[in-house]
């Protein structure tokens, strides 16, 4: 009886952890992206045409925008108690936010000579607004 309590909490115990993994989402970049786009598209009320010049140039910036996020990033790392390192992390955070809002510039710039500044408007204000439900969905899964 003693061994049967005995597998019975252990077999629970070995669960807890598994199913508590299991109930929270995992990200998906892939997902993520999709997501995004479809979302922004939808609200610009793009049609078919400007969607498909649109879509590789959005691709293209978002490419471009991860990989500086991605230098962002490693700024995370610097150890709190080289001085040295941490004013150079502010310097190189620094630059890569003026890099971002540089290469934001330029392709609102290609947005607009592919779609009226109305949309290329609602495009942005969708980005800004899908973000900030990704990350109050996210906050709440916490």
């Amino acid at each position: 009886m003693m061994r049967k309590i005995f597998f019975l909490l252990l077999v629970t115990l070995i669960c807890i952890p598994i199913n508590a993994q299991q109930s929270q989402p995992k990200f998906d970049p892939v997902k993520f992206e999709a997501d995004l786009q479809q979302y922004i598209i939808t609200e610009a009320g793009l049609c078919h045409s400007e969607i498909q010049q649109f879509v590789p140039v959005y691709k293209e910036m978002r490419g471009k925008q991860k990989a500086l996020m991605g230098q962002l990033r490693s700024c995370r790392k610097t150890d709190l108690k080289n001085e040295k390192a941490c004013e150079e992390a502010i310097k190189q955070q620094d630059r890569l936010d003026a890099e971002m809002k540089d290469l934001q510039q330029v392709y609102h710039q290609k947005f607009l000579k592919i779609l009226p500044a109305s949309k290329v408007l609602k495009l942005i204000r969708a980005e800004d607004r899908f973000h900030r439900q990704a990350f109050k969905r996210a906050a709440k899964h916490r």
